[in-house]
This record gives C-alpha cells, sequence and structure tokens, in this order.
C-alpha cells in the first residue's frame, strides 16, 4: 500500500471524518438505536439474508445496558419498524419498556437470546450483534474452516474471527450461547460451522458492513477456490505481513462505522425515511 492511500485510509478511519452522532439525552440515543436497528434489519431482508424466522440483529440499550432490543419471532425481516422491537433482559423477560403489550409478535426467538445474551454479557464493547443464514455463509461454513487473505476485502478479518465447529442443533440454551461466545473471544466475527455467520461489534454500522463483507468474502472464496480447483492450482494468499497492515486499516471499528454508513444511506434514499430525533 503507497504512501498516499495509506494517509488517506487513516484521514477517513481514525477521526479526521465525520463520526457516529452525538446525542442531548439518552432517550433520545435509545430512539435513534431502535430506528437504526429496524433499518438494519430492512436492510438484511432485502439482501435475502432471511431464511424463515431464523435470524437476528440486536443493539444494546443505552438507557439500561443489561438489556438489548431485539427483532420479534415471526416478523420479517423487510417489515420490521421500531415500534416492532423487543427490549429484553439477560434472564430472558420481555420489558414493557419495548412499547409491545400484545399482538402475533411479543415473542422472542430463543436462539437469539440465548446467543446474544451471553455475548452482550461478556463483550462490553459490543453495542451490537448480528447472526443470519445467508447463503454463501451458510454454504462456506460447511467446509469447516476460516477465510483466507485472498483479497484486500477479505484482509479486514485477517485474524479476526473464528471458526466455531461445535454445531450441537439449534441453539436452545445457555451452554451453547456461552460456547460460542467463549469461542468469538474479543474477535469481530465467528464462522458457526454447519451454520451460518456471526458479527459482534461497536456500532449497528459496523457491524452491518462487516456482516455483508463477510458474507461476501466467503462468497469470493467459494469461486476462488472452485476457479483454481479446476485450473489444479490453489488460490493466492496475501502475504502476511500485507495482509495484517490492511486488516488494521479496513478492518477496524472506525473503519466498519464509516463503510456501513453508506448502506444507511441507500436505504434513506430509497424509502424517504430517516431519523427524526427523540421523543
Amino acid at each position: 500500500m503507497s504512501d498516499s492511500t495509506r494517509a488517506t485510509f487513516q484521514e477517513a478511519f481514525r477521526g479526521n471524518a465525520p463520526g457516529p452522532p452525538v446525542f442531548a439525552t439518552k432517550l433520545e440515543e435509545r430512539e435513534f438505536l431502535k430506528f437504526r436497528l429496524a433499518q438494519a434489519l430492512r436492510i438484511f431482508g432485502n439482501r435475502g439474508y432471511d431464511e424463515g424466522v431464523a435470524g437476528h440483529i440486536t443493539v444494546r440499550d443505552p438507557i439500561r445496558p443489561d438489556c438489548f432490543w431485539v427483532n420479534p419471532f415471526g416478523l420479517h425481516f423487510k417489515l420490521i419498524q421500531p415500534e416492532d422491537l423487543l427490549l429484553v433482559d439477560h434472564a430472558g423477560a420481555i420489558l414493557e419498556e419495548s412499547g409491545q403489550k400484545d399482538g402475533p409478535f411479543r415473542l422472542l426467538n430463543t436462539a437469539a437470546f440465548m446467543i446474544h445474551s451471553a455475548i452482550h454479557n461478556a463483550r462490553p464493547d459490543v453495542l451490537c450483534a448480528a447472526h443470519s443464514h445467508s447463503p454463501y455463509g451458510k454454504a462456506f461454513s460447511a467446509l469447516g474452516k476460516t477465510l483466507d487473505s485472498i483479497s484486500q476485502d477479505a484482509c479486514a478479518f485477517h485474524d479476526d474471527h473464528v471458526l466455531y465447529t461445535q454445531y450441537n442443533g439449534i441453539v436452545l440454551d445457555e451452554v451453547e450461547g456461552a460456547a460460542i461466545t467463549a469461542a468469538l473471544g474479543s474477535k469481530k466475527a465467528a464462522i458457526l460451522q454447519n451454520h451460518g455467520l456471526l458479527v459482534a461489534t461497536s456500532s449497528i454500522e459496523a457491524t452491518m458492513h462487516f456482516y455483508i463483507a463477510l458474507e461476501r468474502a466467503c462468497q469470493v472464496q467459494l469461486l476462488a477456490d472452485t476457479a483454481a480447483a479446476a485450473h489444479g492450482i490453489k488460490t493466492v494468499p496475501i502475504n502476511e505481513a500485507q495482509a495484517k497492515e490492511t486488516g488494521r486499516l479496513v478492518g477496524s471499528q472506525r473503519a466498519g462505522w464509516f463503510s456501513g454508513c453508506m448502506e444507511f444511506m441507500v436505504l434513506e434514499r430509497e424509502e424517504g425515511v430517516k431519523f427524526q430525533g427523540g421523543k
């Protein structure tokens, strides 16, 4: 990477570009995060990351940091609005502050609770976590391996993702959630073998960017490995030093937030709706 290119990335991703919004009150911050989370879920739906009732994104509540917001069980990603979200504590109780009093979608996905409650409890640095059964991530997860750094984009996950190998069926108990969290450690992403992808970061925007990037990296490696095998060769990885340096730039939390904002810009242009401030 040239000095000029490195300087450009550093300027964009290390404080000299616009940063996350600042809120006058915690209540306004809560309303923004709910608005953003609902947007994120619709982005998942628009990208085809749905698979029936599977998949969930959570965000830690700024007023009650021991609780998190999550999409309700049985409502399609494309339909979710802020008022549909559930506020859940670490005992799995749906709190009345969610605004949902009754109806068919006041249901909590047990797998969502078991995985995300463990992550939010163990990782105070994680604001938002996302898991889904997106097609290429699901296909790649069946190989039982981590990604190779075969492209600049894949370097975002260099030494910053893990493979969780213990598929034990649908996550219905806290032991499995704790095991996934332990395997994730301090990293931002996990490939859940025979299952799908998991990303956990310090912002909704970064989580969205890195989930989409991880899904694409899985797609690219599947394509590259197939093409290489057809020619009787192997894919060529980026050397360790360059992969590490590139990952340090494109894989940072700041880079994820900055890049992820573009997904929300597109959605807001398409829907014609932006956040209008707290209540």
